[in-house]
């Protein structure tokens, strides 16, 4: 009988003997840099003459791996190695396809600390950030295991006087798995488990800044048994790669976290329907947000400070669901303002392999140029309280960065940055301060510091974000307690972590078996499907004899 879920305990770096175990995860990641990782398809190692350096962003000449690179041709290969094994997958019992994810999971929690440390080396990630994405990768495949055992037994359905009926998720068929850079192990686990505890076979096609973290997870899965073909790993440039598989008529769906812009490209490219598809794809889009912080007049301004440091700030504000904007009542604002302020100076930024280290680099020069370009356009747009500048050049180091007496409608109001960049907005009321919160193209977290019940009641019906947290920050969603996801250029919401994720997007709606109770001529009517349907419902009409006729 399997235990309930629990979620995955974080490492305590106050304790002197979780630091010197992490150290010395680091020493062994840093004695494996520079290693080459080859493309997985159908279970073979492909090497190809391009491929691309993934570097270390606290320092820019530290190469953590050469990664090969696929083109349209390995695209190609990759679909047809997934749809192959489709076949034979989809077919191993469900309870079994959990089993492998129970043991990916006890196997990644005993090598916790080495995967943690090769996102502070290849995402930049302190301690505590790198752990947190550890242990929620592991959540991810415990609750989806779970999950999958639930929703593999017949579901609910109303009772019929004249007939048994039995409905049954099925697999889809192949998946595609674009995750994003900035939670290298979470989403790589999350949407890849997803996917095949269902029965589905997928190509992961990793992010490019991280796509070394994505190779070992895919190496831990091969430990685990998982049969090849199942997971595919096929790192490339998102125009070559991404388009074909997105494109390709056997894709059945496709789960997406990342930029907005790329999101719509992709969900309008697999609107498309293909020669020789027999299915509309569906499409999972996880695409960021530009998330607040309300503040009543009559909040804890010490909790309030808190919780802005810690959402704008932590893994320096890469993070879709972090405060991007505090929008604060005009009784508390300067006080509020003043707290933050006083709090991110005692910040340390720096290499986050350093245990002091608090904010450390954004992934790459891209990142970089663009938060530089958004912090030139908040000096015209507010107050420059705290930041705005760079730290060690051998890093893409930005400084934490308040602005305040920020305009709603201006850009660094409306606009995600991605970056360690704060926004505060004066309201006159908490009603104003809601519709602050609400104006923009986004939905995804938001959170409401206050004592006053009726406003609270209020944000619960009226705060637009599909993750709503209430005199808490706004970042930090736990699997199974806070499923995760928003509302319009946010994405599908689909709640990735929570219990409807698997039967709604990576299941058939269902197999719908009806069997006659009757006997017709001696011999019972059976108009059970067969199994392989994403979705074929039988009906059982009766004549005015009583007698049965199947029609489908």
């Amino acid at each position: 009988m399997r235990t309930e879920f629990k979620n995955e305990a974080f490492t305590n770096f106050k304790a002197e003997q979780a630091n010197l175990a992490y150290d010395a995860a680091l020493r062994q990641a840093e004695a494996e840099l520079g290693r080459s990782y080859p493309l997985v398809v159908g279970g073979a190692r492909i090497d190809t003459e391009r491929k691309a350096a993934s570097v270390n962003p606290a320092k820019r000449d530290q190469v953590v791996g050469m990664v090969a690179q696929a083109d349209r041709g390995l695209a190609e290969r990759a679909i047809a190695a997934a749809s192959a094994a489709f076949d034979t997958w989809k077919q191993v019992d469900p309870d079994a396809r959990a089993r492998y994810l129970y043991r990916a999971a006890a196997m990644l929690r005993r090598r916790k600390h080495e995967f943690s440390a090769w996102m502070t080396l290849e995402a930049g990630k302190t301690r505590a950030e790198a752990d947190a994405d550890t242990a929620e990768a592991i959540d991810f495949m415990e609750f989806y295991a779970r999950e999958m055992q639930r929703i593999s037994l017949p579901q609910p359905l109303t009772p019929s006087a004249e007939e048994e009926n039995q409905l049954y998720y099925a697999p889809l068929g192949v998946g595609v798995v674009i995750p994003p850079w900035n939670f290298p192990l979470a989403i790589v686990a999350g949407m890849t488990s997803a996917a095949i505890v269902c029965g589905n076979a997928v190509v992961l096609k990793p992010a490019s800044p991280t796509p070394v973290v994505a190779a070992k997870f895919v190496e831990l899965l091969e430990r685990a048994g998982l049969p090849p073909g199942v997971v595919n790993f096929l790192p490339g440039q998102g125009g070559e790669v991404g388009d074909a598989l997105v494109d390709h008529p056997l894709t059945r769906f496709v789960s997406f976290t990342g930029s907005r812009d790329v999101g719509l490209r992709i969900n309008e490219r697999a609107a498309k329907t293909q020669p020789g598809q027999r299915w509309i794809k569906r499409v999972v889009l996880e695409m960021g947000g530009k998330d607040a912080i309300v503040v009543d007049a009559d909040a804890d301004a010490e909790l309030a400070a808190d919780a802005i440091v810690a959402s704008a700030f932590g893994f320096s504000g890469q993070k879709c669901s972090a405060c991007s904007r505090a929008v604060v009542h005009q009784d508390i604002y300067e006080a509020v303002l003043d707290k933050v302020a006083e709090r991110t100076r005692k910040l340390v930024v720096g290499d986050p392999a350093d245990r002091a280290t608090d904010v450390g680099p954004v992934v790459d020069e891209k990142a970089f140029r663009k938060i530089l370009d958004y912090i030139a356009i908040g000096k015209q747009e507010g107050r420059l309280v705290l930041g705005g500048g760079t730290g060690d050049p051998g890093g893409w180091f930005v400084e934490p960065t308040i602005f305040a007496d920020v305009d709603p409608k201006a850009r660094i109001s409306q606009e995600e940055i991605f970056g360690p960049v704060v926004s505060f907005t004066r309201a006159a009321s908490f009603e104003e301060a809601l519709r602050i919160a609400n104006d923009t193209d986004y939905g995804l977290t938001g959170a409401v510091i206050s004592n006053d019940r009726a406003h609270l009641e209020l944000a619960r019906r009226s705060f637009f974000a599909g993750n709503l947290y209430l005199n808490r920050k706004c970042t930090g969603a736990l699997v199974g307690t806070h499923p995760f996801g928003g509302f319009n250029m946010s994405g599908t919401d689909s709640k990735a972590g929570g219990a409807g994720l698997l039967a709604a997007v990576h299941a058939g709606e269902g197999r719908i078996g009806a069997i006659l109770r009757r006997r017709q001529g001696g011999r019972r009517i059976d108009a059970v499907p067969r199994s392989g349907a994403s979705c074929r419902i039988v009906l059982v009409h009766f004549d005015a004899r009583g007698t049965g006729a199947l029609r489908v």
